[in-house]
């Protein structure tokens, strides 16, 4: 069967209550109808994950297409990625560690996600099953996701919707960029509606009108968005050559009006004093859920996933190595696999966790890491109690 066969392509991924289960169904063997040592996309450079780096691919009718390094950073909304970090856990390490994401914009179709969490697996069995596996959803990134880039830029569009990269010569251009500090966890980029009603005082803008770029500084932005918005400008520019115009103002400037009359907006027009971007969710204690630890076991002769702990603590002798473990840190999932653990157990981690996940109010996009029993890593022993 050939990979599209039986699948509509356009019909758009439900976040909200999406289990993303297609284990034996038509997508199952779809992205499967290459095995992993046959994927164009894991032979580059001689095979992916032998070297220090990051790699980054986007799935493109069910195919798995390299990411330009120059855009490194930047998602479209509309799309799914996979991203590969391979890395040293310590200087003198003989082996290279893996962190591998699947990353889902909030519109992208239901058949790029299920690709992307089957190619994801797949890749991590051409890594021999070394990699620790991150389920990540636009609008809640881990903080492991987040330090990836210096900045997180997120788009409009996508593969699905015929999105093309912006070019030079698209003078008509009328683009609008939000820059914005979220809480410590980075620098968030983001593509909004170009009318000045995006505009607040608290964050930084980017006004793209292709053959001129205008920041934007909100009187109450932070230096950090006034420099990464400098740094997002002068890429842009690379992209285009050099030929593009550019000018900084802050909102204090008189001449700062000519972006709120660009953007449909007078001279009466007033911004908003409160920033729109959207918040990651809270870290803080107040708003962390109690945390819980689930055994799923197929022991009985049956699978089961039955509570272990409820508001107590965690520590790593809960984790038994027969067994599958999930565990709800209090804003991150993590699926532990023990060496033991059968491979009934293991093929359904992401099944179960996303079904935990939808009986909590709220939750859905929540990030999700699996790891695996002696490669846990440091986000997963950080939140395990001593």
């Amino acid at each position: 069967m050939p990979p599209h066969e039986g699948l509509t392509h356009l019909e758009q991924y439900k976040v909200e209550g999406s289990n993303v289960e297609f284990i034996g169904s038509n997508i199952d063997h779809s992205v499967k109808y290459n095995s992993a040592a046959t994927e164009p996309a894991w032979q580059q450079d001689g095979g992916v994950g032998k070297t220090e780096g990051i790699k980054i691919w986007r799935i493109e009718q069910f195919q798995v297409i390299a990411w330009p390094p120059n855009r490194y950073g930047s998602f479209h909304e509309g799309d799914s990625y996979i991203v590969l970090r391979t890395f040293k856990a310590s200087p003198d390490a003989r082996e290279l560690s893996y962190d591998l994401f699947f990353w889902l914009g909030k519109d992208t179709t239901m058949d790029e996600a299920g690709t992307a969490a089957y190619k994801t697996v797949e890749l991590d069995e051409f890594l021999h099953g070394a990699a620790i596996q991150h389920r990540e959803v636009q609008g809640s990134e881990s903080r492991s996701f987040l330090t990836l880039f210096p900045r997180l830029t997120i788009l409009r569009g996508g593969a699905a919707t015929g999105f093309n990269h912006v070019e030079t010569s698209e003078t008509s251009l009328l683009r609008l960029l939000q820059i914005t500090s979220d809480g410590g966890r980075g620098i968030i980029v983001r593509e909004v509606d170009p009318t000045w009603e995006s505009l607040n005082e608290k964050d930084v803008f980017i006004l793209d009108e292709g053959e001129k770029l205008t920041s934007w500084q909100g009187k109450s932005c932070s230096p950090m968005e006034k420099m990464q918005a400098a740094t997002a400008i002068s890429e842009i520019v690379n992209e285009r050559q050099g030929k593009a115009e550019v000018e900084v103002l802050a909102q204090t400037d008189s001449r700062s009006s000519i972006v709120v009359k660009a953007l449909g907006g007078t001279a009466e027009s007033k911004v908003s004093s409160v920033s729109s971007a959207p918040k990651h969710p809270s870290h803080s204690q107040e708003d962390r859920r109690p945390k819980r630890l689930f055994r799923l076991s197929d022991s009985s002769g049956s699978l089961k996933f039955d509570p272990v702990k409820n508001g107590e603590k965690v520590m790593q002798s809960d984790f038994k190595s027969e067994d599958v473990f999930v565990y709800d840190s209090g804003y991150q999932i993590y699926v532990w696999q023990g060496n033991g653990a059968s491979q009934q157990e293991k093929a359904k981690w992401l099944k179960v966790a996303e079904s935990y996940l939808r009986s909590l109010d709220g939750a859905w996009t929540t990030p999700v890491a699996t790891v695996k029993e002696g490669r846990e890593g440091l986000a997963f022993k950080s939140v395990i109690d001593v």
